[in-house]
């Protein structure tokens, strides 16, 4: 009931964000139901059936990530000291959003639900496209009632399960004052005590000006709480990503069996994958090199990111290099991910584009609307992090503008880290996707 007050009073650019969620829901769901519609119109080949069934794990891997994207720039799911105060902490506060993230998806399903029937010939005349595919998605087969319900039930059963793991509560190792704190009162306090006791001045044994009574003194109360911030205590650095050394060697495993299965002629008798859509690909080993650089990439790019804003703050910055820099290094984690899952995406393109050049290969259109939807959930994945970084340095934004920065300066920084994302990601997605392509044009 919580999660449905929340859908409802939202605000219109989170419903919108929502709506995204459902429409890639319902993108995935008919896919799924397609590869049932396959599956039924040729029961004497079950291993193409499931090979159509296994391509679709990409666009339910995309629209999870972008379902885990959304969920976590969700406000009203935000953890509050009001809302722990009336019980809903932050265990509670995931429930929800996985509760949340299942309703927008189940909402996509039953939608992806009516248009497959509607396309196979559901009866309902007064609507466009009534039986326009009917051959295609075997009409003339019944559609099995517990199989529909499984394929359907995939999307938000994976989805709100993302979501829960990704927002679940951490648990975070308290400060060194609050573990003393816990375990008791500190060496000079105890010293002070006993001094007390016998009839001393407690400054003597704590070490405190004359004049100090034992209650003025720092004590356990004063600790922070674990898990809170220490106003008189700098935090310690962020630490950068470490992924940038695993996403290069990954990256350079998954070029370097592109190119063995590029040297290695295809027999006759070797098993050949073929891809949906009228595309095809000489061996297994060029699908897993293509996963292996997209992996890598979505691995290395936090640290690309990191690494940018360091490159930003090298030899004498300005006010506007420096702020640019340092953003850059603080949303590397949050960024640097879908920025490299785009990448990944759009170097898989291009290489395709590459290799087809010349020719005319007839897309399908399963496999156009697969294409669209893993291309839209990777940008608008991207999209949806730039909104949560901006929603987490609202406040710095905010005290810079109070301190009398001008608002022309906080443009230029963002600006500038647009500017050399795209100057350092944009030829390395194209030579990637060059390094993919090669083996199979030779």
């Amino acid at each position: 009931m919580l999660a449905l007050r929340l859908t409802r009073v939202a605000h219109p650019a989170v419903q919108l964000r929502r709506l995204t969620v459902a429409a890639a829901s319902a993108g995935t769901g008919f896919l799924l139901l397609s590869s049932l519609a396959y599956a039924l119109r040729h029961p004497d080949d079950p291993s193409a059936a499931l090979l159509r069934l296994s391509w679709c794990a990409v666009p339910l891997a995309a629209t999870a990530y972008l379902a885990v994207a959304v969920a976590r720039t969700d406000p009203g799911t935000r953890p509050r000291s009001a809302l722990s105060a009336l019980g809903l902490g932050p265990g509670r506060l995931m429930a929800v959003s996985a509760a949340t993230t299942a309703l927008a998806c189940s909402f996509g399903a039953l939608l992806a639900l009516l248009v497959f029937l509607q396309l196979r010939g559901g009866g309902l005349a007064d609507l466009p496209f009534d039986g326009a595919a009917s051959h295609f998605l075997a009409a003339d087969k019944p559609l099995p009632v517990p199989g529909t319900l499984i394929l359907l039930a995939i999307v938000p059963a994976l989805a709100s399960a993302a979501v829960a793991l990704a927002l679940r509560p951490r648990e975070t190792k308290p400060p060194a004052r609050a573990r003393e704190a816990k375990g008791g009162a500190t060496e000079p306090a105890r010293s002070a005590k006993v001094q007390a006791d016998a009839g001393g001045s407690p400054a003597e044994g704590t070490g405190a000006p004359s004049g100090v009574l034992l209650e003025d003194a720092p004590g356990p109360e004063d600790d922070p709480e674990p898990g809170e911030a220490d106003p008189q205590r700098p935090l310690p650095p962020r630490r950068p990503p470490t992924g940038l050394p695993w996403g290069i060697a990954v990256l350079a495993a998954g070029l370097a069996v592109e190119a063995y299965a590029g040297r290695t002629p295809a027999s006759s008798g070797a098993s050949t994958t073929a891809l949906p859509g009228g595309l095809a690909a000489d061996s297994t080993p060029v699908l897993v090199g293509w996963l292996l650089t997209a992996l890598g990439l979505a691995l290395a790019g936090p640290g690309l990111t990191h690494l940018c804003g360091r490159l930003l703050q090298a030899a004498g910055p300005g006010a506007v290099r420096l702020l640019a820099g340092r953003i850059l290094m603080e949303e590397a984690g949050r960024i640097g991910r879908p920025l490299g899952v785009v990448c990944a995406v759009a170097s898989g393109a291009y290489a395709m584009g590459v290799l087809y050049e010349g020719s005319t290969p007839v897309l399908g259109p399963l496999t156009a609307l697969g294409t669209l939807l893993v291309a839209g959930c990777t940008v608008a994945t991207l999209l949806t992090a730039a909104v949560e970084a901006r929603q987490a340095r609202a406040d710095v934004t905010a005290a810079l503008l109070r301190l009398g920065a001008p608002a022309t300066t906080l443009r230029s920084a963002a600006a500038l880290r647009a500017g050399v994302l795209l100057a350092v990601f944009v030829p390395l997605t194209f030579l990637i996707a060059d390094l993919a392509a090669l083996p199979l044009t030779r």
